[in-house]
């Protein structure tokens, strides 16, 4: 069956091209911490031996960026770097690399004084000078604030498509088109809704598609098949990550999902997931990566998982989430949500933050909120 494919300009990266026609490229992202140089060069070989086309490494101070140059000359697998609020991280990163991924809302939280235009062209012109191709990495948990603003507290999709567009048209004058656009959130509905407003807009530009914070197998295959399966049909996704809360050792598992989902796409498998609701209780976790800093963070989504069984049937949404970097922004939509740091998890109630709990003391914690939760709609007929 051949899959209808948008008019998207070719993009390349590293060895191989995305867009124009170029099968749809499968990546994943290391989980390992990037200054483990061994550990990182055997995650991302162990990943181009899945069949990673592309392989995400995160490089958040400059001892990550200096390990990069040496994990580069270990492993062939062509590699993005992730850059979080320091941009200016990419002089030292982009000679090493063959992506550089840059999220719009997080250029908001380093040199507040500078406008973004003024980063975005300093990342440009690394990306020039080092050959690399860029990635537009849009999230709905960290929009900019100012984009977020102008819009009402329930269209969060809005300033997300706003935003990717502004970066678009900026990079557009800058004379640069080496880019690819990716427009995510933990929702597959809303991320099939912003992919298909970008692709009326921007036909042109190739995108990466994934539910961010898709949650443990099977449930974040599930969510992610949705998304790809709509997108995908209509000629949307130039290339795709199934993001899962996984061990490090499991890592490659996300590139067998993604084989699997857009083999059974191409050959007419498409399903039909009737009797998935997320109306009822939805448990989203972020991809295990590099920036979390205790591994008990995946059990613990597991237990999570495991011990809110019992109100399946509520609508209710908990996000446990593994870092600092993305955890206090991403889970403000949730009703309930936990963020992992080194020796505690941050307990929040949508926006509030309710404490900090030992790994040991969380669960009692997180279920008696959760049991509160659903009194006070019940209470309310709700």
């Amino acid at each position: 069956m051949d899959l209808p494919r948008n008019p998207t300009r070719a993009v390349n990266i590293g060895s191989i091209t995305i867009g124009h026609g170029n099968p749809i490229a499968v990546q994943s992202m290391c989980a390992t911490h990037t200054q483990d140089i061994d550990a990182t060069v055997a995650q991302a070989n162990a990943l181009v031996a899945a069949g990673a086309d592309v392989v995400r490494i995160a490089a958040d101070s400059k001892p990550d960026a200096a390990a990069l140059a040496e994990i580069r000359k270990q492993t062939t697998a062509n590699l993005s770097v992730d850059l979080q609020e320091n941009y200016r991280l990419a002089e030292i990163i982009g000679p090493h690399v063959d992506k550089i991924r840059y999220n719009p809302g997080h250029l908001y939280h380093h040199e507040r004084e500078k406008p973004w235009q003024e980063k975005v062209k300093y990342i440009v012109g690394i990306a020039g000078e080092t050959d690399c191709a860029i990635r537009i990495g849009v999230n709905c948990g960290s929009v900019d604030p100012a984009m977020a603003d102008k819009y009402d507290d329930d269209d969060s999709i809005s300033p997300m498509l706003e935003s990717a567009l502004d970066h678009c048209e900026f990079l557009d004058s800058l004379g640069f088109e080496r880019y690819c656009v990716s427009l995510k959130d933990s929702d597959p509905q809303k991320v099939i809704e912003v992919n298909r407003r970008f692709a009326v807009e921007r036909p042109d530009v190739p995108m990466h598609l994934g539910v961010t914070e898709a949650g443990m197998p099977p449930d974040g295959i599930i969510k992610t098949r949705i998304a790809f399966e709509q997108l995908i049909s209509q000629g949307i996704g130039d290339t795709v990550r199934v993001s899962l809360t996984l061990p490090n050792s499991r890592k490659p598992e996300e590139i067998d999902a993604g084989r699997g989902i857009l083999a059974d796409i191409a050959a007419g498998r498409v399903r039909s997931f009737v009797d998935f609701q997320l109306d009822t209780l939805n448990i989203i976790s972020c991809p295990s990566c590099s920036r979390v800093e205790n591994e008990a963070f995946i059990e613990l989504a597991q237990d999570v998982k495991e011990m809110t069984a019992y109100a399946k049937d509520h609508a209710i949404t908990i996000a446990v989430m593994g870092c600092r970097v993305n955890g206090p922004g991403e889970t403000d939509d949730a009703d309930l949500g936990l963020w992992c740091g080194p020796t505690v998890v941050n307990l929040k109630k949508g926006p509030q933050s309710i404490g900090a709990y030992g790994y040991d003391e969380i669960l009692p914690r997180l279920k008696a909120e959760l049991d509160a939760l659903i009194a006070g709609r019940e209470a309310a007929g709700v």
